[in-house]
């Protein structure tokens, strides 16, 4: 890989649907010649697949975070499946995990029952993922789409209506609502290991103050290491970064470690990465069900 790749990567995490054309304008090469980079990193397994990233609350679930270490996988799963469906698992280097699931039962309820489970694994961090901005509106519309594009998130519009029976117009602004959607990204899995020299790596920031104002300072300050863009729960930032060298990762983590309003940082520099699906799946199933138009999700305190 080298830099253009990575500029493609990023783009693509951010939105996976953004054409071929309007990314190769923005990084200096023809649509051509990032439809072929794309084509490679998928042949050589950089890019795994393409999917969508849709938040919990969108339909009416809780997140919670385990970070744990010295177990496997499979393990941490068999015990976390008790208390909720997963939603990622991401092992990283130095034995630790770090993943999520979804609960619809009360949170602080099943955060308690996860600790009693968990009891024999040493957990570093458990805590309940909000974001009280997520405040989406979708319909039944938008609803079957999404069915058709967990699938393939880049199908053409054309693909959809004739798959969908909906018309192109309708498909449009239903895909127009769910880009600008910031609890639903259209991005991609990668795998970590077939990145060459570049090294991608997560920072977990706890702020203590206004957490937009700390944002704010840290796009600014660490932008041209973004690998996609940062994202907010409540007091809580992960920054999703990259670096061509492993000296320069704890460089970066001690000077965001310095902005003000920061109370405490996290390095993870994945391995693997697992986006679940099963818990949208048959959240969809449900939905279709339902009678309702629109899928309004209980907004929790």
């Amino acid at each position: 890989m080298d830099k253009l790749d990575i500029e493609i990567l990023s783009r693509l995490l951010n939105n996976c649907r953004t054409p071929d054309s309007q990314i190769g304008k923005e990084i200096g090469v023809s649509g051509v010649a990032v439809k072929s980079r794309i084509q490679k990193m998928m042949e050589q397994k950089v890019i795994e697949e393409f999917t969508l990233k849709i938040e919990p609350p969108v339909f009416g679930y809780s997140v919670l975070y385990f970070v744990v270490i010295g177990k496997e996988i499979g393990y941490i799963l068999d015990k976390i499946r008790l208390v909720g469906e997963p939603f990622f698992v991401v092992p990283c280097v130095g034995g630790v995990t770090v993943c999520s699931i979804v609960v619809r039962e009360n949170p602080e309820h099943a955060m308690e029952i996860a600790k009693n489970i968990l009891r024999d694994v040493r957990v570093l961090s458990i805590f309940e993922a909000k974001n009280p901005e997520i405040r989406s509106d979708l319909t039944k519309t938008d609803i079957e789409i999404i069915d058709i594009l967990l699938k393939d998130p880049r199908l053409k519009i054309e693909a959809i209506a004739k798959i969908s029976g909906f018309s192109t117009k309708t498909v449009a602004r239903s895909l127009d609502k769910l880009q600008n959607d910031e609890a639903i990204v259209f991005t991609l899995i990668y795998n970590p290991r077939k990145m060459g020299k570049y090294i991608p790596f997560a920072i977990l920031v706890t702020v203590n103050g206004d957490i937009r104002e700390v944002l704010s300072k840290l796009e600014k300050k660490f932008e041209r290491s973004f690998l996609q863009k940062p994202f907010v729960h409540l007091d809580k930032i992960v920054m999703f970064l990259y670096s061509d060298n492993i000296y320069k990762i704890d460089e970066i983590s001690q000077k965001v470690h310095e902005v003000d309003g920061i109370q405490s940082i996290d390095l993870f520099i994945p391995k693997k990465i697992n986006f679940v699906q099963k818990w949208i799946k048959n959240s969809i199933i449900h939905t279709k069900k339902s009678k309702r138009l629109h899928l309004i999700p209980e907004i929790r305190s």
